[in-house]
């Protein structure tokens, strides 16, 4: 029996496999040998975020729980790589691996999801919506403090069944999973991001590795997309300075202009939607790490002990 020459490991959802597979075509295009027939193997490991669905992420820990087990699997050898979806990788990856390359980035903004013809805006007063995103939830009361938001997680196809059977009147979801499920057709409208400041990352796939494994890294950085891996460094330095987690209401999206300069936009939000604190950068590129960082110190600078708290 020959051995696969690459394991990768994924989380077994719809949108994990769609991930998973996306990356074994890349790889396959890339380098003739892992074209051949078993010379990939996906290996599907149930996650605590993938177990507990009856509470949102930040009650039961955090976005660190779509990882975990995946982690323990990179650094006990059962898999020789993992495939994430960026914005659940925590701030701070574990000693031992490494993100060696980030894929090209999706449609990084929201989609409604509501009855046909309705919009965001057009949701009348009381409207229920499900989210199981900080963020989402802040943003939607921030806009819309005349409407409802429970909270509502699942795998994108139990969302969509939600809305359908008229559990909630509407959800939102990331337009990138869709699109990579082939599912575009099911969003009602994508929300603009001037309105809805995606998650950091939001849109982009992340493959890490043991970074003592250079023939996997090898492979690895052969498919890193440079202006995508800028715009997510610069995101997840701001929230880096600002210890961020899906406990916290945080939303950034970083641009390059194709001439060397990069756009950074960026926020934090009470719970509650009361109150959102923005900031913005614009420099070189390269700089793209410090950039972040210097955002998130303001924004942290703006916002005192407390402002996370529901109550405040």
């Amino acid at each position: 029996m020959t051995l696969p020459l690459l394991r990768i490991g994924t989380r077994g959802s719809p949108l994990a496999l769609a991930q998973a597979n996306e990356v074994r075509r890349r790889l396959g295009e890339a380098f003739a040998e892992l074209s051949a027939p078993g010379a990939l193997e996906t290996v599907i490991i149930k996650t605590s975020g993938d177990t507990f669905l009856d509470r949102t992420l930040a009650d039961i820990g955090g976005k660190g729980l779509f990882t975990k087990e995946i982690d323990e699997a990179l650094l006990e050898g059962r898999i020789d790589l993992a495939v994430h979806s960026m914005k659940d990788l925590p701030t701070w990856i574990p000693e031992g691996i490494v993100l060696a390359s980030v894929l090209p980035r999706e449609d990084p903004r929201d989609a409604f999801i509501g009855q046909p013809g309705s919009t965001f805006d057009s949701l009348p007063p009381g409207s229920v919506v499900g989210t199981a995103s900080l963020r989402r939830m802040a943003l939607v009361l921030h806009h819309r403090p005349d409407l409802q938001v429970v909270p509502l997680r699942g795998n994108v196809q139990t969302r969509l069944a939600k809305v359908a059977d008229g559990v909630v009147d509407a959800t939102l979801l990331a337009m990138a999973g869709l699109n990579r499920l082939g599912m575009a057709d099911a969003a009602t409208a994508a929300i603009e991001t001037d309105q809805m400041l995606p998650a950091v990352a939001q849109g982009a796939i992340g493959l890490t590795c043991r970074p003592d494994d250079d023939r996997v890294m090898a492979y690895l950085t052969a498919l890193d997309h440079a202006a995508t891996n800028m715009s997510v460094t610069a995101e997840r330095a701001m929230l880096g300075a600002l210890d961020g987690s899906c406990r916290t209401p945080i939303a950034a999206l970083a641009r390059l202009d194709g001439r060397g300069g990069l756009a950074l936009d960026g926020l934090v939000a009470r719970p509650n939607g009361t109150e959102v604190v923005r900031t913005s950068r614009a420099g070189h590129a390269d700089d793209a790490r410090s950039l972040g960082w210097d955002a998130g110190m303001e924004l942290r600078q703006h916002v005192g002990p407390g402002f996370f708290d529901e109550s405040s």
